[in-house]
């Protein structure tokens, strides 16, 4: 996983490429997603936006991430009732842990999954293209309230 920096440089650099407007608010949402490492969804990114500029609209941060989704610059985690949540910070498959009570997620920092996938494909034939592995339970803080 890149620094921040170098994150932040990267996602720059692609929507430089393709022509796009690196606009206060976007870098704003880029920054949030560069950084966040709890894979935030759309609202918390709007509120914190709003902090630094009031008068960005939820349609602004909606084009954006769904532009950076677009462009493989963020992965989409979609939980049904959950809605969905975005991972700026790493935007390739990999595994990660949800709290079902605080609904927190974080990295599963469990190592290549690379193997598993090869695996995968040499037992069943198929040309795996992409993957996700998730890991649902109580974090420990969740468990500590208890």
């Amino acid at each position: 996983m890149a620094d921040l920096d170098t994150r932040l440089d990267e996602m720059i650099a692609r929507l430089r490429e393709k022509g796009y407007r690196l606009t206060p608010q976007r870098l704003a949402v880029l920054r949030i997603l560069a950084a966040s490492q709890k894979h935030p969804g759309v609202e918390g990114i709007y509120e914190r936006v709003r902090e630094d500029f009031p008068m960005t609209s939820l349609a602004t941060i909606y084009k954006t991430v769904t532009l950076l989704k677009e462009m493989g610059q963020v992965m989409e985690l979609s939980f049904g009732g959950m809605g969905c949540r975005y991972d700026g910070r790493n935007p390739h498959p990999h595994p990660h842990l949800i709290c079902l009570q605080c609904r927190n997620i974080v990295d599963a920092d469990v190592g290549d999954v690379t193997g598993l996938c090869k695996e995968v494909s040499r037992k069943t034939g198929y040309r795996i293209v992409s993957h996700r592995l998730d890991f649902f339970g109580i974090c420990r803080e969740c468990q500590e309230k208890k």
